[in-house]
């Protein structure tokens, strides 16, 4: 993040002059340190381009920053794969090259980052809402985590359900997934879920996925809402298993560091901001999803809405496999808390 200070033009004065205007600062310095910074901070985030709903979430909190703040507060944007892959940017993040991000957590920082990508803690859109939202019991999980690697919290920012999409087959339970090999993200425990579900699985960064797809290493991708995979794949993908294994947010979050450098009043622009761009994408996050079910269908991508039974079905195989996995990486006492508060079978 870039401070810069405002200058005060150089006048010669006499002894008299500089003594009454070195009582006349230390009057008012108090004042002039509060008015006269102004900041430059660089805004990114890994997944998304100009124009889809992450971008234009950026775009909006941007604006709203610097609309507040009344150009005190200049935020120069940046979309995926602009300053390097997901690992790379968040790398940046906690560094405190990138200030502000809209981030899908990595965990190669603190492995309890994973708690985000705990398979099966809810299974329907109200339950996730209450517990993503602030007060929430993920919600106040993650709080805690983020400050714990020098990130300051501001809150998710939801998008739903994930799903599988591949090419040529399709499974709706797990029996039907063997054979099926498809790009899990690179996260704990993304892989472990999929395998939990019958697939087999490459890891694979979000900017390779395409390439992945088209040549054969994997015959679908496991990773995101409906969204990514119709704007991005629409052209290699046959079908969409909406299995509910991830329930996907990606988070707003800044580098605490470049939130402290700046004064009380641009601290709060900045999180009022991120609670509006958080709070209109709640309200947005299952009309928004649902219209890109639309689209897909509409592009002729055959969409499947699991049942309650085969829903059980997966999450009883992920948390038999994976949750004690995950007592082991990230600790017994969140996990805990996830039992206690997830949904019931």
């Amino acid at each position: 993040m870039t401070i810069k200070n405002n200058p005060i033009s150089s006048t010669t004065f006499s002894r008299r002059g500089i003594r009454s205007l070195l009582t006349g600062l230390v009057a008012t310095g108090v004042l002039m340190a509060g008015s006269a910074q102004a900041a430059t901070l660089k805004m990114a985030t890994d997944s998304g381009a100009k124009g889809s709903p992450a971008g234009d979430t950026l775009e909006r909190w941007a604006e709203l920053i610097e609309s507040n703040s009344k150009g005190d507060i200049d935020v120069k944007v940046f979309y995926q794969n602009e300053l390097g892959s997901q690992n790379e940017v968040f790398d940046l993040h906690v560094a405190g090259d990138v200030d502000v991000m809209l981030n899908w957590p990595m965990t190669s920082y603190d492995k309890r980052i994973g708690v985000i990508y705990t398979p099966y803690m809810t299974l329907t859109w109200d339950e996730a809402i209450k517990a993503y939202s602030p007060g929430g019991w993920v919600n106040n999980m993650l709080g805690g985590i983020y400050s714990d690697i020098g990130l300051k919290f501001f809150g998710p920012w939801p998008e739903g359900f994930n799903g599988v999409a591949t090419k040529g087959k399709y499974a709706t339970n797990i029996a039907e997934a063997d054979g099926l090999k498809v790009r899990t993200m690179t996260v704990f425990p993304a892989p472990q879920t999929m395998q939990a579900l019958g697939y087999q699985t490459a890891a694979i960064d979000w900017g390779e996925v395409y390439t992945s797809l088209q040549t054969g290493v994997v015959d679908g991708e496991a990773g995101n809402v409906i969204y990514w995979d119709y704007e991005y794949f629409r052209d290699l993908l046959d079908y969409y298993v909406r299995s509910k294994h991830f329930f996907m947010t990606g988070v707003l979050s800044m580098n605490q560091e470049s939130f402290d450098e700046l004064n009380e009043e641009q601290q709060k622009i900045v999180a009022d901001a991120a609670n509006e761009v958080m709070m209109t994408q709640f309200k947005d996050a299952q009309k928004q999803d649902q219209h890109y079910v639309a689209e897909a269908e509409k592009a002729g991508m055959k969409y499947f809405e699991l049942s309650d039974e085969q829903i059980k079905e997966f999450a009883r195989a992920a948390r038999e496999k994976v949750w004690p996995l995950m007592d082991q990486e990230i600790g017994s006492e969140i996990m805990d808390t996830i039992r206690a508060n997830a949904t019931k079978l």
